[in-house]
């Protein structure tokens, strides 16, 4: 089973197994990271599952289409501190080649550029 990392904002770091084919959203809730409420449950309705991804892990997280979609741009304008590396954590879906993954929560004193 695919691992999944958190980065939290007191700079510690919770790694957990993350089925594959939830999201990061849904494995986060499942494991009570409190910083990730999921509010509409992964309908692109809200950004309350904003998570900063590592850089070397951007471009395993995009879609087939290799960008964000125009949705997901539109709810992360709505996120609290907007950074270069910030997904909605609903939009990123577990898999073998996510074994790994490495994501900040929102708060958590990192300078992701990708």
């Amino acid at each position: 089973m695919p691992k999944l990392t958190f980065l939290m904002p007191d700079g510690s770091e919770k790694e957990i197994d993350a089925p594959i084919g939830l999201s990061v959203m849904e494995v986060a809730v499942q494991n009570d990271i409190e910083a990730i409420e999921g509010a509409c449950g992964g309908s692109l309705a809200c950004a309350t599952c904003h998570v900063y991804v590592a850089p070397e892990w951007w471009d395993k997280t995009l879609p087939e289409e290799g960008e964000i979609s125009e949705e997901e741009e539109d709810m992360l304008d709505l996120a609290f501190d907007l950074k270069k590396s910030s997904r909605l954590g609903c939009q990123i879906i577990m898999d073998e080649d996510k074994d790994g993954l490495k994501v900040a929560l929102p708060g958590t004193p990192v300078d992701w550029q990708v």
